[in-house]
């Protein structure tokens, strides 16, 4: 049976397919075949195997009576047209192919439990799953189909990388327009729609971030890349508020140096000028004197800041080595 998977062929009458090279025809997959395709016995060699010689082919082993397959064929679909070209899938109804799906059931493929996915590369199975799978486990299935063939990420990927660069490098409407982007293609992408709040506050356009933030699916509202942005602009009112204010907390400080109330405002007011160490120093210098002040109130703000700039951000990652040096020494 070794043919179903590329190979050349028997030439004996009774096989279930015969190698186009043989019949001194060409194999070569079309052009303009469409990405989502029905395909069947007959087509499986020109469809799948000779296909996957220049794209990875997913094919979707699926059955009428199978409620699973119905889940997750919409899903699978989605993410392969938001691949733009890079992947194509092909659907086969093992029902109405029982004679294929019996050799390629002989030659290892599991399709006693459906539905599964098989990734046709190079003329051979490169990799595949089974069950319905959430979209997010597609995606990075299909990520890791395109490493291992060398076709880079997906688009939505790319786009992603790219508005990280541009915030990074302060370009944030660039990176907005990035942002928005990938959620043309995919409206409920966590990182989009965090990523492009957080450019509207770097645009300091705190009614297009609040906007955005309402805009974001029911679904991926509590998403950690959404928690942090919504907790960015929380911090970012709070701190507009307090800035106004700083002259009076300066005064409140040097009157009273222990006024935990009044560092945890200049606390704010420093985080949303950007001073993310002399803002975390504030807290901890509150924490250090007394960490169950007001309840643990320092210790809950500085959780927040930490949610807001990210749990990989330096300044994180120092304040949080200083604060379980203090708590724990």
């Amino acid at each position: 049976m070794d043919h179903i998977i590329g190979q050349q062929a028997p030439q004996a009458s009774g096989s279930l397919m015969q190698d186009p090279l043989a019949q001194g025809q060409a194999a070569a997959p079309q052009a303009s075949a469409p990405l989502i395709m029905d395909g069947s016995q007959a087509t499986f060699m020109q469809d799948v195997i000779e296909a996957s010689r220049s794209i990875p082919v997913l094919v979707d082993f699926w059955a009428d009576w199978c409620g699973p397959c119905k889940q997750l064929a919409p899903v699978l679909e989605k993410v392969v047209t938001a691949a733009r070209g890079k992947v194509r899938l092909v659907k086969i109804d093992i029902e109405a192919n029982r004679a294929l799906a019996a050799q390629l059931t002989q030659i290892g493929l599991p399709l006693q439990s459906i539905p599964m996915v098989a990734v046709f590369w190079k003329g051979q199975i490169l990799d595949l799953f089974q069950g319905a799978l959430p979209e997010s486990e597609i995606k990075k299935f299909v990520e890791g189909v395109l490493k291992a063939a060398g076709g880079g990420p997906l688009p939505a990927t790319e786009l992603l990388q790219e508005a990280a660069v541009a915030m990074e490098t302060n370009q944030p409407a660039h990176a907005a327009e990035l942002f928005s982007g990938v959620l043309g293609e995919e409206p409920e992408n966590p990182k989009a729609w965090g990523g492009l709040i957080r450019a509207m506050l770097a645009l300091d356009d705190e009614e297009a971030a609040d906007a955005a933030l309402a805009d974001v699916p029911e679904k991926i509202k509590d998403a950690p890349e959404v928690a942090g942005a919504r907790a960015a602009l929380e911090l970012k009112k709070e701190g507009r508020k307090a800035a106004q204010e700083m002259e009076e907390v300066h005064a409140r400080l040097a009157a009273n140096p222990d006024d935990y109330a009044a560092r945890c405002e200049l606390a704010t007011g420093l985080n949303v000028a950007g001073k993310r160490e002399e803002a975390a120093d504030e807290l901890l210098r509150v924490i250090k004197a007394d960490p169950n002040w007001n309840e643990g109130a320092a210790k809950q703000q500085l959780f927040r800041f930490f949610e807001a700039w990210g749990h990989d951000d330096p300044a994180t990652l120092a304040a949080r080595r200083r604060l379980s040096s203090l708590l724990f020494s």
